[in-house]
C-alpha cells in the first residue's frame, strides 16, 4: 500500500489492489471494508480500529500519517517493523532448527556406525568360538 500511494496511485485503487494480494483473507476483507468506509468519506484508520486482528499501533500510526499528510511514510514504517519482525522469527527459527538437525544427523551416523561394525564383531565371535 505504501508503494502504491508513493507511486501517486489513487488511495481507493491502491487498497483495491492491496486487497487482492493480500493473500490472507483475513486481511483482504479489513481491507475491503476500510475500502467501503473511505468511499463513504471516513478516515482509513476508522474502519481498522473495528477490526480485532489489527494491531492499535498500526492503527494509530495510519492515524498519525493521515493527519500529517505523510500516510505513505507511516504505512512504510509499518512495514519495515513487520519485515523485521519477520525477519527476527525467521531467525529464532533456524537457530532452534541447527541444534536439532545436528543431533538427528549425529544419531543417523551412528546407527551407520553401528550398523557397518556389528557384522565384524560377530564375524570374530565365530571365527574366535
Amino acid at each position: 500500500l505504501s508503494t502504491l500511494l508513493q507511486a501517486g496511485v489513487r488511495i481507493m485503487d491502491s487498497l483495491e489492489i492491496a486487497a487482492n494480494t493480500a493473500g490472507n483473507w483475513v486481511v483482504e476483507s479489513a481491507i475491503q471494508r476500510a475500502k467501503t468506509s473511505v468511499s463513504k468519506g471516513k478516515t482509513l484508520a476508522e474502519p481498522f480500529k473495528q477490526e480485532k486482528h489489527m494491531p492499535n499501533m498500526v492503527v494509530q500510526m495510519i492515524s498519525v500519517g493521515e493527519q500529517t499528510g505523510n500516510l505513505d511514510t507511516m504505512l512504510g514504517k509499518i512495514a519495515d517493523f513487520y519485515e523485521d519482525e519477520v525477519e527476527q522469527a525467521a531467525n529464532t527459527l533456524t537457530s532452534m532448527i541447527e541444534p536439532l538437525l545436528m543431533v538427528f544427523l549425529g544419531g543417523v551416523i551412528a546407527v551407520l556406525v553401528i550398523a557397518m561394525y556389528l557384522p565384524i564383531f560377530n564375524m570374530a565371535n565365530v571365527v574366535g568360538d
